[in-house]
């Protein structure tokens, strides 16, 4: 078996060490042939850096490194280009070690490319040389790949002041490119988030994005074939469903993708499920949009956006689906075509993202703790229909929330409150849901799927006792599910804002074999 590239983002080692390899150079032959100047939007760890690599050796025309692969016998290797490549890392919490990491980078660059700049301490300039001597000693056009050129921005993402003087900082030194473009063959940036063209790409409006491109939309991640084909004989006697739904799901508008930390993390970690992808990255600044903004946590599974929205954010007026989005926390579910526009149905894309997520939420955003040996007690609540340990470990959920949480606010007031704590404990479980589930008679307000059962829920704030119960038999919800032969669970959940919990929780089962009865 051939090894297991883990954190290996050079190509150089991986083919002459015998790494796996997912060929990725049809992607990178199409790019360079058809455009100029390349953006690309992808979530960390989907193997942004290595595609940056890969390019980097066909510009160089080190030809031997491509044997066996798509673009093998459809490049010129005589035609040899001078790289500049920038990748952004270390410290960048300040303008002055943006600078400096800044003037790093083009020592390195200039080292390699046998140049000397005039203005060494002034990256701006320094760039400026680098792309015109390159040019000059070289008789060739010049390559320029940006690797995560927003990271001095997401670093500081939570002080607004100092995101905007790395940006400015950014702009400047980007507008570069602009300027030399006589000098330029081709240039690719790639980062996480997608910033307004007037806040950071000042001027360049030649940039392609191909970030929602169907054609480019397998360009990072692994498919499906990749797994059963380059990574066969690491699954053989696995359950490859339960590996799908743990990690597959990403889609950027052509196959579903997996993010190939989690795959190798997986293999390498004895085919144990686990977090890893989640776990490399703290979304803190989410979780403290989410609690500013109040938002409906039940909404991550019905958002549609506009591809407008979708496209870019700026550090003054961030849009919190779309920072889900681009973090790897949301993904595409599907396309929304109008005779007006395009929209994007958008959902968590798996088990990792759906449990790990919420479960950092109820942490953080309401202060809870919980035991896994309570949380799979939970889990298994719903598959055997125990109906009091659900009741009695929702209620002590609701009594471990500090009371600092309902202070100089009307949340206790606020039934979407309730319904998100309950929605984000559920979800962090790992339960199959519906949040708002339509029906012809009106909205559950959440169905939860385990096995062979089925619950319908009802929450209802200060209101009159045994209403929520009364509701869903009076809508006759569970008509929608008649014909499925399962038990339907028909749960009634009261809250008092007075006692912040549950003061009401009442449950009728309809049995499998009586469902008839309720249906005449």
């Amino acid at each position: 078996m051939k090894k297991l590239p883990i954190g290996i983002q050079n190509l150089r080692e991986i083919i002459e060490d015998k790494y796996i390899y997912i060929d990725k150079t049809e992607e990178a032959y199409q790019l360079v042939s058809n455009y100029k100047y390349v953006f690309l939007s992808r979530p960390r760890r989907f193997g942004k850096s290595l595609f940056v690599d890969t390019l980097k050796e066909l510009f160089e025309g080190n030809k031997k490194l491509f044997e066996g692969l798509y673009i093998y016998d459809k490049w010129n290797w005589d035609e040899k280009y001078p790289v500049i490549k920038i990748s952004w890392a270390g410290d960048l919490t300040t303008l002055e070690r943006v600078e400096d990491r800044a003037i790093d980078i083009f020592k390195t660059n200039q080292r390699l490319l046998g140049i000397e700049c005039q203005n060494i301490n002034n990256p701006s300039s320094c760039f400026n040389e680098l792309i015109q001597k390159a040019y000059e000693k070289y008789n060739q056009k010049v390559v320029i790949l940006i690797d995560e050129y927003d990271k001095p921005i997401l670093d500081v993402i939570e002080n607004v002041e100092q995101a905007k003087i790395n940006r400015g900082f950014l702009r400047s030194l980007y507008s570069i490119i602009k300027d030399n473009d006589a000098y330029i063959r081709f240039a690719f940036l790639t980062g996480v988030s997608k910033f307004s063209k007037a806040s950071i790409f000042s001027g360049l409006n030649m940039l392609t994005d191909i970030s929602l491109n169907p054609k480019y939309g397998n360009i990072c991640g692994y498919t499906q074939r990749d797994i059963e084909t380059s990574f066969k004989d690491y699954f053989v006697d696995v359950d490859m469903e339960s590996v799908k739904r743990w990690y597959n799901g990403y889609n950027f508008l052509k196959d579903n993708v997996y993010n190939p930390f989690d795959i190798l993390q997986f293999i390498s970690n004895g085919l144990v499920f686990d977090n890893y992808w989640f776990e490399t990255g703290t979304p803190s600044f989410l979780i403290k949009l989410l609690k500013e903004r109040r938002y409906f946590l039940p909404n991550f599974s019905n958002i549609v956006v506009d591809k407008k929205l979708l496209s870019s954010f700026d550090v003054e007026n961030i849009d919190l689906e779309v920072i889900l989005f681009q973090s790897g926390y949301l993904t595409i579910e599907k396309v929304i075509q109008t005779p007006r526009s395009i929209g994007y149905k958008l959902k968590i894309p798996n088990l990792e993202v759906q449990i790990s997520l919420n479960d950092y939420i109820l942490r953080y955003l309401f202060n809870y703790r919980e035991s896994n040996d309570i949380q799979n007690q939970s889990y298994d609540a719903f598959y055997n229909g125990d109906l009091d340990v659900i009741r009695d470990n929702l209620t002590t959920l609701f009594s471990s929330i500090p009371y600092t949480n309902y202070t100089n606010n009307e949340l206790k007031l606020y039934e979407g409150f309730y319904a998100s704590v309950v929605y984000a404990y559920l979800v962090s479980l790992g339960v199959d849901l519906i949040n708002e589930d339509v029906t012809n008679k009106g909205r559950i307000d959440l169905t939860v799927f385990a096995s062979d059962k089925i619950y319908i829920i009802e929450f209802k704030v200060d209101g009159v006792k045994g209403e929520a119960l009364s509701q869903i038999k009076h809508k006759n919800y569970a008509q929608k599910y008649l014909d499925m032969g399962k038990d339907i669970y028909l749960v009634g959940i009261e809250f008092s804002s007075s006692e912040r919990n549950i003061v009401n929780f009442e449950w009728e089962k309809l049995e499998r074999w009586n469902v008839k009865t309720l249906e005449r």
